[in-house]
């Protein structure tokens, strides 16, 4: 019990920032989309590069974005196969959303500044290419399919600055650029600032938030078997796979993986359903409840694990 408490202590200051994001918008007036602007335009983008540069890629590195990009895609269109009738509206096409992702970025790269040393962060925030290309590729597809084509959703992925950054810190990293140590030190603190933001980021989408008439039992159910039990869990026998039979990949990427599998459920998941008219209220509340379940959840399963 030493180790989940000596882990909720860790991860708890990520909840502060959550509640400090709140208060900023309900009583100073700070706009959620200024704060989204610099989290996509500025802070990302730099993070991106800054990690992408640093990464010492090999084969068992491009593995893990690859690797996921095509995990997420599969679990999101045989999620929406199975449930995309389930509902009248497009709950069903939300729920395939979900269920492919994570809180990888605003919460996840947090949490892997605060548990891994610098390099093994760096390789996080390098694997978490594969939720924003899922997000704005597959998963854009299966949540407004019907509403969009393929080659929207292929403009909207040209539009992410974060992109660009990656491209680009792979081209550099490949030539061999090396960033000065004056410079990594600076571009050092942008990770910290994106983690806070983001973080805040939830908080201040709590505002004006109703529980109402939207508590969907069966949609928090499905959603919360798919994000806290298969997700770990399958992540967990492609681990004993590759440890006892191929030992393509090595411990820390073990610990990417793992740290990857166990986020929350993505805040994307409220845009795009503000997108479709899909009952936001419905996916925000769901989105909100696995952000605190997962105050428990986090420690329990990273002590199960054996911790970081």
């Amino acid at each position: 019990m030493s180790l989940f408490f000596l882990l909720l202590l860790k991860i708890f200051p990520l909840y502060i920032n959550i509640i400090l994001g709140y208060f900023s918008t309900k009583l100073l007036d700070v706009k959620r989309e200024s704060i989204a602007s610099i989290l996509i335009y500025i802070l990302g983008p730099i993070v991106v590069f800054s990690a992408t540069l640093s990464v010492k890629i090999d084969m068992s590195i491009l593995f893990l974005p690859v690797f996921f990009y095509v995990f997420c895609s599969a679990i999101a269109f045989i999620t929406l196969y199975v449930f995309r009738k389930s509902w009248s509206d497009p709950s069903g096409n939300i729920l395939a959303f979900s269920a492919g992702t994570g809180n990888t970025g605003y919460f996840g790269i947090p949490l892997a500044i605060i548990f891994f040393p610098p390099y093994l962060a760096d390789i996080y925030i390098f694997t978490v290419l594969a939720s924003l290309l899922y997000e704005s590729t597959t998963g854009f597809y299966v949540t407004a399919k019907g509403n969009f084509t393929v080659k929207e959703s292929f403009h909207k992925m040209l539009k992410l600055p974060i992109l660009y950054a990656f491209i680009l810190g792979v081209i550099f990293n490949l030539l061999g650029v090396v960033i000065p140590e004056e410079v990594s030190s600076y571009t050092a603190q942008f990770k910290g600032a994106y983690g806070i933001l983001g973080m805040m980021m939830l908080g201040m989408g709590l505002v004006g938030l109703k529980k109402g008439s939207d508590l969907d039992v069966k949609f928090i159910s499905i959603n919360f078997t798919m994000k806290f039990i298969f997700w770990p869990l399958a992540i967990l026998g492609v681990i004993y796979l590759d440890r006892n039979f191929y030992m393509f990949l090595n411990e820390d990427l073990y610990k990417v993986m793992f740290l990857f599998a166990i986020v929350p459920l993505a805040g994307n998941t409220v845009t795009l359903a503000v997108l479709l008219n899909a009952k936001p209220e419905k996916a925000s509340f769901t989105v909100l409840l696995s952000t605190i379940v997962s105050i428990i959840y986090i420690p329990i399963v990273l002590a199960l694990y054996g911790g970081f």
